[in-house]
């Protein structure tokens, strides 16, 4: 009887390692000053902003959901590695931090090198988008775990902030402007209900091709999630942002209460901005009520910023600079008990 091996385990060793070699470029284009060493050590190596006085270090981490299903279903994989970098980056920024450095995370149960650097790639493009580096990452072959084509991705971001101008929402209040920055779609939140909507309700495939849409259905589900690092450094420094809110799961009446004291609510111009028509075929075809709808997806709105009345022409003009969509949407107001978001 032959001894076994790892690889008759269904473990490649060989192809982990043909995956770190095309890897390497990939995160070499992402590098920064602050990054000491090189990718392939046990840990990866990063300073912090020398002119920093006080810096705090401010962490998110996530993954992408069952958008995943659609880059098996379609065998496009080089856009899910930008969503990974935009749900994690896009978090720790609205503490009002500069994106430092990111790690991923791969995992699947038989390694194909061509898909696994096709994510990789979208990984950086996201680090590139972001201005951060692709410090370091991990792939795992676990055979069994995973159904064949089939892999899971989390990714780990580090930012820093002064600690001065941590943003936690606290200077949030009653008169302050909503500045909103567009989404490019359903970013990476509510595929389970959109696909069961598309799908299994309305008898959709990956190549339907909707009337308001400019591209077949699969390719506008795939549309990456915009990373907001570099609009949103410029909206800080173009006037008083007191909050920001990235609104993902939960939608905006989840989100923007996380960055409002009590006694505040958040009133939204529904009217006040586009979305795309993706939402309301999802609405349809799905009978997914008005309320649903907003407490699943993001609505058009990927990331929303509390200002000081006097700046919110300057922060909306920064970030329409750094090429986002920006729009006023709303206003604070004073309520009662907890804080709410109000859509009339």
């Amino acid at each position: 009887m032959a001894g076994l091996t790892y690889r008759a385990a269904g473990v490649d060793i060989d192809a982990g390692e043909r995956l770190v070699d095309r890897i390497k470029p990939l995160a070499a284009r992402t590098r920064t000053p602050l990054v000491m060493g090189s990718v392939g050590g046990f840990a990866g190596l990063c300073g912090l902003p020398p002119e920093m006085k006080d810096p705090v270090l401010v962490s998110g981490t996530d993954g992408v959901g069952t958008k995943l299903k659609l880059a098996f279903r379609s065998g496009v994989h080089d856009s899910i590695g930008i969503d990974l970098v935009a749900m994690c980056v896009n978090d720790i920024i609205t503490c009002g931090a500069t994106p430092l450095f990111f790690l991923d995370y791969f995992a699947t149960g038989a390694l194909d090198v061509t898909a696994g650097e096709a994510v990789i790639r979208g990984v950086a493009r996201g680090c590139e988008l972001a201005g951060c580096a692709l410090l370091g990452g991990e792939t795992a072959e676990m055979p069994g775990l995973y159904s064949p084509g089939e892999y899971d991705l989390a990714g780990f971001a580090v930012g820093a902030v002064e600690r001065e101008r941590v943003l936690d929402g606290s200077r949030t209040s009653a008169g302050d402007l909503l500045v909103g920055l567009a989404s490019s779609g359903l970013h990476s939140n509510g595929y389970s209900l959109a696909q069961k909507a598309l799908f299994e309700r309305a008898g959709y495939d990956l190549d339907t091709r909707l009337d308001d849409l400019e591209r077949p259905l699969g390719a506008a589900l795939l549309e990456p999630t915009r990373i907001y690092a570099r609009a949103t450094a410029a909206m800080l420094e173009a006037g008083e942002v007191h909050a920001l809110s990235h609104i993902t799961g939960g939608g905006l009446p989840g989100n923007l209460p996380r960055v409002l004291p009590d006694g505040l609510v958040a009133r939204l111009d529904r009217s006040a901005w586009p979305r795309s028509p993706l939402f309301d075929h999802v609405a349809r075809a799905g009978a997914v009520a008005e309320v649903e709808m907003f407490r699943t997806f993001n609505m058009g709105l990927g990331l929303v910023a509390a200002v000081r009345p006097e700046d919110a022409a300057a922060v909306r003009q920064a970030a329409e600079d750094a090429g986002e969509r920006a729009f006023l949407v709303g206003e604070i107001v004073t309520g009662e008990g907890p804080a709410r978001v109000d859509l009339p």
